[in-house]
């Protein structure tokens, strides 16, 4: 039995393995990666279309609130007209509450439009923004998901290569040695064969004897 030429083989046969176990991982952590990317690009899609949707409903109130006021100015100009035309302390009191009443409602109106225009410039200012994020991340996240998906899809060819390589190594082993072999693998994981730096174990660091 050549020792020397089966630890070479061996070696060889740990490597394959850690290819073939990083492999196996990639089939895991490849799809949680284009999740990650596909994610990021929705969730700022649908910021945009939050901050877009809310712009047309802050739009319908703001002219709302535009019409509403006009109404109320005109209410008020009919009531402060009349009060030239009363004859009653009734009538008096009766318009001067309404004329109270549409200049509380105009006070409260124009506070609530100038609330809402404030409103549609940080919406427009996000907006924008959000536009540019998306722009960016699209961009960024597109070009990583074609060399993500064309890996993941070349796995199960690159997998079978490996075995193919796998199974030429076995062969020219000794039987003994490789059984001995997979069961440390099997316990171990693929850390099987380890070098020796200046006289210790290249794992676990502990001395070795001559």
């Amino acid at each position: 039995m050549d020792i020397e030429k089966d630890m070479e083989m061996l070696q060889k046969l740990q490597n394959i393995d850690y290819d073939l176990n990083e492999l196996e991982r990639s089939k895991d952590y490849l799809p949680e990666m284009i999740n990650t990317l596909e994610k990021e690009m929705e969730s700022t899609r649908d910021a945009l279309k939050t901050s877009e949707k809310e712009l047309e409903e802050q739009t319908v109130l703001y002219g709302n609130l535009e019409l509403e006021l006009a109404t109320l100015n005109t209410e008020l100009t009919k009531f402060q007209k009349q009060m030239k035309e009363i004859k009653t302390n009734k009538e008096y009191d009766a318009l001067t509450t309404e004329i109270a009443n549409r200049k509380i409602k105009i006070s409260s109106n124009e506070e609530e439009i100038l609330k809402t225009l404030s409103r549609l410039d940080e919406l427009k200012e996000q907006i924008k923004q959000y536009r540019q994020r998306l722009e960016e991340v699209e961009k960024s996240n597109n070009t990583q998901l074609v060399g993500l998906r064309q890996q993941l899809s070349s796995i199960q060819d690159k997998v079978k290569i490996k075995e193919g390589d796998r199974k030429n190594i076995t062969v020219r082993i000794d039987k003994k040695l490789l059984a001995t072999y997979e069961r440390v693998r099997k316990g171990r994981g693929n850390t099987v064969m380890v070098t020796i730096r200046k006289r210790a174990c290249g794992s676990c660091h502990k001395s070795v004897p001559p």
